[in-house]
């Protein structure tokens, strides 16, 4: 490339004495679409952040335009052109997605009217079906997910760093996702694209830059690059990560564990029924919208099922109705939640806090008298099983990468002791290292006894990790297929029609 857009020379970011970026190059040109990768902590995200202006490099150069630069707030790398929809969402929650989409160009005097109606054909002329009136705190993942991409786009930038904006996206969502970048390309745009969806990024690039360990492993062009060489890059070696999620034999069903006849909840649930066993691993495959989660929630106690009409559900050959988590663990029932920044964990609080609040939350004290040094240990064992990589268990939880938060989010489940566990989106937004580290750690969890349920909207997973497979279509399960005869083309088709 001759004449770069952006240019990053030598870029350095120290967060004490550890280098979160370590003398990394990196060029972006006009009208190209870049995909940076590498494991969770590679320092994908550092680097875009210093580019965004949300961190300051402890040394290296931007260039722009052949040009030096300095961002020293977001506010200035968006008024030079430079925007970043991250994978944790910045919206408003309180406020409307009409207003979210605004924000920063309002006039003295609005009419909401007005501003709706643009918003509202604006969010059209992507594909995404978003209420402009709705609250942002009422949004699924997914659909906050399409606001803050309209957003970066409603901005006009000349480049948008996008940081996996397809985690929560189903098929047809990606679809017109990937049509959108590609008619921002058109339009000169550039586009910094971030996934772990190796396939997403072959398809879509133009170059792709490897990171591994805060250093720069290679670039080149995506026509150069196949999956096993991306891999090999990432982790630095030929990796057998593919083969561990390979399919297994289909386990047969223990006792039954967990029944549920028609359960409902307003217009997400509707009169579903279906059972769980132990030892087995059920996959949940639906898209946004049709109520996976939801029943998974009304199950384990974070929502409340109709008060008339709303089903029954039984625990072996008990009938429970739960209107709390809590009464839901002590009977071993855990939910973990897609969310992980809003739900999954008290990002204030150390790696060894918030383990133990699972600790506290199982009740196994009942004098609830707990020792620190009890937290610590416990803690101490479950980030040694789940590799999970800090400087100490006293960091913070938000300070870690994706996956080592995911990694805490599922230890503080799992040290309840749990007897069936609902993961939602267990790996999204992370790499595939720890995909296999969490894939391992599922079968695991089967082959002790334990009732393991895995929801996805991401098939080939549904399918590597599924003993059996449920369909959620209108908020009801509709079919049931076994994990060795299955193919995506009938679950997608059950999924939709």
């Amino acid at each position: 490339m001759t004449s770069p857009m952006i240019r990053m020379t030598g870029m350095v970011k120290r967060y004490g004495p550890v280098a979160a970026i370590d003398g990394v190059d990196f060029q972006l040109g006009e009208g190209e679409i870049h995909s940076l990768l590498g494991e969770n902590g590679a320092g994908k995200s550092t680097l875009t952040k210093m580019l965004s202006g949300v961190a300051t490099p402890t040394s290296g150069v931007i260039e722009l335009d052949g040009r030096p630069v300095t961002f020293e707030t977001p506010a200035d790398a968006m008024r030079a052109g430079i925007n970043m929809v991250y994978q944790e969402n910045s919206l408003v929650p309180s406020m409307s997605v009409a207003q979210n989409l605004f924000m920063g160009d309002e006039k003295l005097f609005n009419r909401l009217r007005p501003l709706y109606i643009a918003a509202q054909q604006f969010l059209q002329s992507l594909n995404f079906n978003v209420d402009p009136w709705a609250s942002v705190s009422t949004l699924g993942v997914a659909q906050r997910q399409m606001v803050e991409i309209a957003r970066a786009v409603r901005k006009n930038a000349r480049v948008i760093v996008f940081d996996e904006p397809t985690a929560s996206l189903t098929p047809e969502e990606k679809h017109h996702f990937f049509n959108l970048i590609r008619r921002l390309k058109q339009d000169r745009v550039s586009i910094i694209f971030i996934s772990h969806a190796l396939e997403e990024a072959l398809e879509i690039s133009d170059r792709i830059t490897i990171l591994r360990d805060g250093k720069l492993v290679e670039t080149g062009d995506a026509k150069d690059f196949d999956r096993a060489r991306i891999i090999a890059g990432m982790v630095g070696r030929e990796s057998g990560i593919e083969g561990e999620t390979a399919p297994a034999d289909a386990k047969p069903p223990g006792k039954r564990v967990l029944s549920v006849q028609n359960l409902s909840m307003g217009k997400a649930v509707r009169n579903t029924s279906f059972s769980l066993y132990s030892g087995q691993v059920t996959g949940i495959f639906g898209l946004i919208g049709s109520g996976r989660t939801e029943t998974a929630k009304v199950i384990s106690g974070v929502l409340k099922r109709n008060m008339f009409h709303g089903g029954e559900v039984w625990l072996e050959d008990k009938p429970v109705r739960y209107r709390v988590p809590r009464t839901a663990m002590r009977d071993g029932i855990v939910y973990v939640t897609e969310d992980r920044k809003a739900e999954g964990f008290f990002d204030d609080m150390s790696i060894a806090e918030n383990i133990g609040m699972g600790f506290l939350a199982a009740g196994f004290n009942k004098s609830q008298v707990v020792r620190r040094s009890d937290i610590a240990e416990v803690a101490k064992y479950w980030t040694g099983k789940f590799n999970v990589a800090a400087l100490s268990n006293e960091a913070r939880v938000i300070e870690l990468s994706g996956g080592n938060q995911q990694k805490v989010v599922i230890a503080k489940s799992l040290v309840q002791k749990p007897r069936v566990v609902f993961f939602d989106e267990p790996t999204r937004g992370v790499d595939v290292g720890a995909i296999a580290e969490i894939h391992r750690l599922i079968r695991e969890l089967s082959r002790s006894g334990i009732t393991v349920v895995v929801i996805s909207s991401y098939l080939p997973e549904i399918l590597s990790i599924s003993d059996r497979i449920l369909v959620c279509r209108k908020g009801r399960i509709v079919e049931e297929f076994a994990a060795g005869t299955a193919e995506e083309k009938t679950i997608m088709y059950a999924a939709v029609h």
